[in-house]
């Protein structure tokens, strides 16, 4: 929890590692530390595990809360562990996030719930509510209305950053440029905020954000922390350069539902034992591999370490 104290040093390229599964399913926690090491090893700034990026829906508590005690106890305290603790839930997010807190993570990231539509003022409340809970913990609100069909609002944020101060930032996965702003103009640029686009994580720098936590950090880490280097060391050319070069390996990302594709590239590089996702999501289909093969060659330059 060495971060705990000054959330303000959180930043550079989170990492949101993957969750591997045995290609029967079940959760394989000698590979995600495996991966965690890789990840440290590379550059990657920080860790972050049960986003989206991670299964978060389709998996347990106790599955979620093994997954954080096996990344804590590898992390350390190297480099910053911001852990996904939300759910639709608001019980699980609380038993989530109390298991968070007792492991040392430095901060909690918390998804707006999905699939209610929560209005604003419900939307506060729950922050709230978590918020007063864990008054010791950093947290950090996940915004991601593509997949959980609500979009918190600017005011709604500075609102929460006025009445919690430990409610210290926000991931801004939507790709409404405009809304970064205006989150950082209503709830003040000390404000901490992390791209979770990956074509919006360099521009984001741009107006005085913290980083990112981009899913493109599974499959190229070193690339994705030397491009925030770059940046903040004023070497702008060369961050844009490789800015534009990570275009393939996004693309791909995408190719189908994020993260097959991910775990089908880190299966084939020897780093997964299997590239199971759970249901509803699937393994990558013969035609999306093809495409996925097409889109790693352009890309192969920035998978090798970039440091």
């Amino acid at each position: 929890m060495r971060f705990r104290s000054d959330p303000a040093k959180i930043t550079g390229s989170i990492a949101p590692v993957v969750t591997p599964f045995h290609e029967d399913g079940a959760v394989d926690l000698d590979s995600l530390r495996g991966l965690i090491r890789w990840q440290l090893e590379s550059g990657s700034h920080g860790i972050s595990l049960g986003g989206s990026t991670g299964e978060p829906g389709a998996q347990s508590v106790a599955e979620r809360i093994s997954a954080m005690t096996a990344a804590a106890a590898e992390i350390g305290d190297r480099v910053p562990f911001l852990p996904g603790t939300g759910s639709a839930k608001l019980d699980e997010t609380l038993e989530m996030t109390a298991a968070a807190q007792d492991l040392g993570a430095d901060a909690a990231l918390i998804i707006t719930p999905y699939y209610a539509r929560p209005t604003q003022e419900a939307l506060y409340t729950w922050y709230a509510t978590v918020a007063r809970e864990f008054p010791d913990l950093p947290l950090v609100i996940y915004n991601v209305p593509s997949r959980t069909a609500v979009d918190i609002d600017p005011q709604t944020v500075a609102r929460l950053r006025r009445d919690f101060p430990n409610l210290v930032g926000i991931k801004e996965t939507t790709k409404d440029f405009e809304h970064f702003s205006r989150v950082l103009a209503a709830a003040g640029r000390d404000l901490l905020v992390w791209s979770g686009i990956e074509l919006l994580c360099l521009p984001l720098l741009a107006l005085g954000g913290s980083g990112f936590v981009s899913a493109a950090a599974n499959i190229a880490p070193a690339a994705v922390a030397r491009m925030y280097e770059l940046w903040t060391e004023g070497e702008h050319e060369a961050a844009r350069r490789l800015h534009f070069a990570l275009h393939p390996l996004v693309d791909l990302l995408f190719v189908e539902t994020n993260p097959a594709p991910a775990k089908w590239v880190l299966h084939q590089r020897g780093r997964l034992t299997s590239p199971h996702v759970r249901p509803p999501l699937i393994t990558p289909t013969e035609p999306a591999i093809a495409r996925i093969e097409r889109l790693l060659a352009e890309g192969e330059q920035l998978l090798a370490a970039a440091r």
